[in-house]
């Protein structure tokens, strides 16, 4: 039996117990709601989420994957999808449109009052993926003539409808921006100090920068927000550091999910239907399913080396294992490198360099782990042609999977498509070959 009060107590009590469910959503936090929609079907999500209060619902739906939230949309009434809507901050808006199929979110879009769908529409209008669409065009500014006292007057009267008040950019009536404050510096302050001199160099956001390479910035600098400008300083946003963080945290979960051969599903697994759970992960397998036919067509070159000796055909699996593995891990670690800025792809050159060393390392490593077993197994002149090859194997995978993110990123691809099913590929056909090929100088087949 659940504890009362809990998550798992909610998910006890039956659907048409309204009162009792009620009650017992009145008692979580908002982030346990949210994770409760993510766990249930969804008739019981429709329900549950009706019973929430107007405001606690808005809460709870700002928090929601974009998703799931589009889904949530559909079991309610016109009516209350038009408020919900409304209430939203214009970012939120906007990342919940690009969710939702385009007639929609133009029905939706055309239900604003003039003012929300003047700031909606203005964020539609930058690029996908810029940090234009995801920057917060609610804010408020200051001029660098006032004094600390006026400034803080102006955040008083101005600062209700703004995102945050605690970062202040300073720009003057032509909106170029001359610095900027944070509340704490206004507050204690001499009443009478210019904002000239308590503003600081603020850092500057271009608005078509990827979204990515801004939310970073933001993040590696532990700003609270910054401004966000237009080719010529003009200020038309801020970004703001939970909206960067929740960037890097759906790229990060982007990235680990095409790494493992899957398109991320964008909503908690237990929510998504049956259908998006297949089409997430059926493309990367006829990828790869496709790609197996060329190490099908290196075995059949090699059909005459293999009747001569049957053993090599029991490490097959093991060589490709092993190489791919590798392949692997140095993909996966140099694309979190390049999405943490640690690396860029000019740096091609001393990635291959390094990995070359790190993949003999691993494969020579693992070769003379194997090489007593495979000696006593098979023999001393297989076990020779084990070891060289997984050295040989690992070498070229680790250096190829190192090299493959840069080379994406540099070509404008998401290193993360391209990492998995390309070394999966490569390692599986060319290991074959080098494995054959040293096979035969070896044993002299």
């Amino acid at each position: 039996m659940a504890e009362p009060g809990t998550r798992d107590a909610v998910e006890d009590i039956p659907i048409t117990d309204l009162a009792a469910l009620r009650e017992a959503l009145l008692g979580l936090r908002t982030h346990e709601v949210v994770a409760l929609l993510g766990r249930t079907d969804s008739r019981r999500r429709a329900v549950l989420f009706r019973l929430l209060p107007k405001d606690r619902a808005l809460a709870v739906f700002e928090d929601l994957d974009p998703g799931l939230a589009s889904e949530v949309l559909g079991a309610l009434r016109d009516e209350r999808v038009g408020q919900l809507i409304e209430d939203l901050d214009p970012d939120d808006r906007v990342l919940l449109f690009d969710e939702l199929p385009a007639n929609v979110a133009k029905k939706l879009l055309l239900g604003l009052s003039p003012e929300e769908h003047e700031l909606t529409a203005t964020l539609l209008g930058y690029p996908i993926g810029s940090i234009g669409r995801r920057m917060t065009p609610e804010y408020i500014k200051v001029l660098a003539t006032m004094s600390a006292s006026e400034a803080l007057d102006h955040v008083r009267s101005a600062g209700q409808s703004a995102e945050t008040i605690y970062y202040v950019p300073v720009a003057g009536s032509t909106r170029i921006v001359m610095g900027a404050v944070e509340l704490r510096d206004l507050l204690m302050a001499d009443p009478d100090a210019r904002v000239a001199d308590l503003m600081h160099e603020p850092l500057l956001i271009s608005v078509n920068e990827p979204e990515e390479d801004a939310a970073r910035k933001v993040v590696d600098a532990d700003l609270i927000a910054t401004a966000v400008v237009d080719s010529e300083n003009r200020l038309v946003g801020l970004l703001t550091f939970d909206d960067a963080a929740a960037i890097l945290a759906a790229a990060e979960a982007e990235d680990a999910a095409r790494t493992g051969g899957a398109e991320p599903l964008r909503q908690p697994y237990l929510s998504a239907r049956l259908f998006a759970v297949v089409r997430s992960r059926v493309v990367w397998l006829f990828v790869l399913v496709g790609a197996s036919t060329l190490t099908v067509a290196v075995q059949d070159s090699f059909s005459a080396t293999l009747e001569q000796s049957l053993a090599l055909a029991l490490f097959i699996p093991m060589l490709i294992g092993a190489g791919g593995n590798i392949g692997s891990q140095a993909a996966t670690t140099i694309t979190r490198s390049l999405a943490m800025g640690e690396v860029r792809p000019r740096d091609i050159l001393r990635v291959l360099f390094r990995e070359l060393r790190v993949g003999l390392m691993l494969g020579g490593t693992l070769g003379l782990i194997g090489f007593v077993p495979a000696m006593l197994l098979v023999g001393v002149d297989i076990a020779l042609v084990l070891l060289l090859t997984v050295a040989s194997i690992g070498t070229l995978a680790a250096a190829v999977g190192g090299a493959i993110p840069l080379g994406a990123r540099a070509l404008r691809v998401d290193p993360a498509i391209v990492s998995a099913p390309f070394i999966s590929t490569f390692v599986d056909a060319t290991g074959l070959v080098i494995y054959f090929l040293i096979a035969k100088a070896v044993l002299g087949i």
